[in-house]
């Protein structure tokens, strides 16, 4: 007689899942290793035209000799008998399963059998014993017994079987959350919301798939997180790499330039040296001589002084009294000393210089560096759109909420009877309408033709209702412009910024790990200021402040622009 499939038997106790690839995300129970007819995993699988798994021997005695076959499933008949093959893929991953299973489980041995006791196939619920092949038998040929319960063996079967009626714990309350017999339904489960346990099995593993899925997509998220980061330090080593080489680059050409106006100021002295000693020589030489001369006219003296000829003396006595013609020396010598004045001169030329190199050089190494850090930043741009609901009552949103400025009464964009928590009643503010709390982000604004702003983060939790003091401390972050030129740094102890030029565009950069916020004239592509070693907790939000409209002298508005990191 041909075996029917008992469906549902043996698939809502005693899982097991396995991993056989070593991927994480292929999980397999044990219900898809089980014939549907013999209730046991595997043996010989093959497969039918359908697409259902059988035991060789079973599907071939379910169809016996009948030429018109069907699947035991899902009962789709086949106009010929198909040939059935084993399907040697599965058998490999049943035979895997097998061994771990081997591995896993405990081995659970026959109640029936005396002697020697054989390793049971099933557990009867019904019966309250384990059964070997031989024993299990009866359970598909005597009629009273094919509807018993039938579950992979295990150890401790009382836990399957109600304790209170003896029987098949089959169905699940809801209410108490606890599995139950058929007879408890009748007694303290009376009216309970019942299922049956392959039900609310099936419901809670959906459960599970999904826990799993939201598991699985934090592990991705975070092994994305981790790649992020180790691609920033790898970027940030590459650019650190670049910025020393470069670096090494300058000050190897200062000091060489240093070098060559060294030399330059050596061969200048020793020019000097050499000049004074051609000068010492031509004196020497000229002294040399007026000696000679002064020897010769001394010797014509000595010897007219011993002179008898009266007359002979008479007649040269005019020459030989007037004195020869020399040089004063009185006022002529060569200094010992290098002249201080022109050292001086020459290395106040060659400080002058090397200044002068050296802020060039460095202030395009600075604009150089702040451009390409700009650059990097630009790439964590977001998209801000301005929230209406947390707008002080005078500002005047777009409708696409990209721009604010500030009108001379208060806008109808809601009625204001009805105090909204979220608006900044004392101050000129609104937000954005997306908060940040990890990670890094950018945005810039367009800040032309105006003489009042504020621009920066805010806590979500800052007080919208009473002035305070805007600082960190209370949960703002933020740069302002006063009076047109004025521009100041809300810290906690207020800095004030003496900017070369006036910005016309002001980008806004957030690393919340990092606890910065930085502030950058971008289209200087130069840095104005940043708020470091700050500790965020909760939402930020983007602030923006277009200021009073001060009689129409401040009444361009504040517009977010679409950021674009082409210089």
């Amino acid at each position: 007689m041909a075996q029917q499939p008992k469906e549902g038997r043996g698939r809502n106790f005693d899982e097991t899942q396995l991993n056989f690839s070593g991927d994480s995300s292929v999980l397999l129970s044990e219900d898809q290793f089980l014939c549907s007819i013999c209730l046991d995993v595997f043996t010989d699988p093959v497969s039918t035209p359908c697409g259902h798994n059988f035991c060789m021997i079973c599907i071939k005695t379910c169809w016996g000799d009948s030429q018109q076959c069907y699947c035991p499933l899902c009962k789709e008949k086949f106009t010929k008998r198909p040939e059935l093959k084993v399907n040697t893929t599965l058998r490999e991953v049943v035979d895997h399963f097998k061994k771990k299973s081997v591995l896993d489980k405990p081995e659970v041995l026959c109640d029936d059998c005396t002697g020697v006791k054989q390793k049971a196939l099933k557990s009867c619920l019904d019966c309250g014993v384990n059964l070997c092949k031989s024993h299990l038998e009866s359970h598909y040929t005597i009629p009273r017994f094919k509807n018993h319960k039938l579950i992979n063996p295990v150890k401790n079967l009382e836990v399957y079987i109600c304790q209170k009626h003896e029987k098949p714990l089959e169905l699940f309350c809801r209410d108490d959350q606890t599995c139950v017999c058929q007879f408890c339904t009748e007694g303290d489960h009376k009216n309970h919301n019942t299922v049956s346990i392959e039900e609310e099995s099936g419901q809670k593993k959906t459960q599970l798939e999904k826990t799993q899925a939201e598991v699985q997509q934090m592990i991705q998220n975070r092994l994305k997180k981790i790649k992020e980061i180790e691609h920033s330090v790898e970027i940030r080593k590459r650019n650190t790499e670049k910025e020393i080489s470069d670096s090494v680059k300058v000050f190897t050409a200062l000091m060489r330039s240093i070098e060559r106006s060294q030399a330059e100021l050596l061969e200048l002295m020793e020019e000097k040296q050499k000049a004074a000693e051609r000068q010492a020589e031509e004196f020497i030489k000229d002294l040399e001589q007026e000696i000679t001369e002064l020897k010769r006219r001394d010797t014509e003296l000595e010897q007219l002084s011993h002179t008898e000829d009266p007359l002979h003396l008479l007649q040269i006595h005019p020459s030989l009294c007037r004195p020869p013609h020399t040089t004063n020396w009185t006022d002529i010598s060569v200094d010992a000393h290098l002249n201080v004045e022109t050292v001086r001169n020459a290395l106040s030329q060659l400080q002058k210089s090397l200044n002068e190199k050296l802020t060039k050089t460095l202030n395009k190494k600075i604009k150089e560096s702040v451009s390409a850090g700009l650059k990097r930043i630009q790439q964590y741009a977001v998209n801000v759109t301005l929230d209406p609901d947390t707008a002080n009552p005078f500002l005047i949103l777009s409708k696409d909420g990209k721009q604010v400025s500030c009108g001379d009464k208060k806008q109808n964009r809601f009625p204001f009877c009805c105090d909204n928590p979220k608006r900044f009643d004392k101050y000129i503010d609104v937000l954005g309408k997306k908060g940040f709390s990890s990670g890094r982000f950018y945005f810039e604004v367009q800040v032309s033709g105006k003489t009042d702003w504020s621009l920066g983060v805010v806590k979500e939790s800052v007080n919208r209702k009473e002035e305070i003091d805007v600082k960190p401390q209370n949960g703002f972050w933020t740069l302002i412009l006063r009076n047109g030129n004025e521009y100041t740094a809300c810290a906690e102890h207020p800095v004030s910024l003496p900017l070369r030029g006036k910005p016309q565009k002001v980008g806004v950069f957030v690393d919340y790990e990092e606890g910065l916020v930085s502030f950058y004239d971008v289209e200087a592509r130069s840095h104005i200021y940043s708020y470091t070693g700050q500790s965020f907790t909760g939402n930020l939000y983007p602030l923006f402040s277009p200021g009073l409209n001060d009689e129409g002298k401040n009444s361009a508005a504040l517009i977010i622009t679409p950021v674009s990191n082409t210089e």
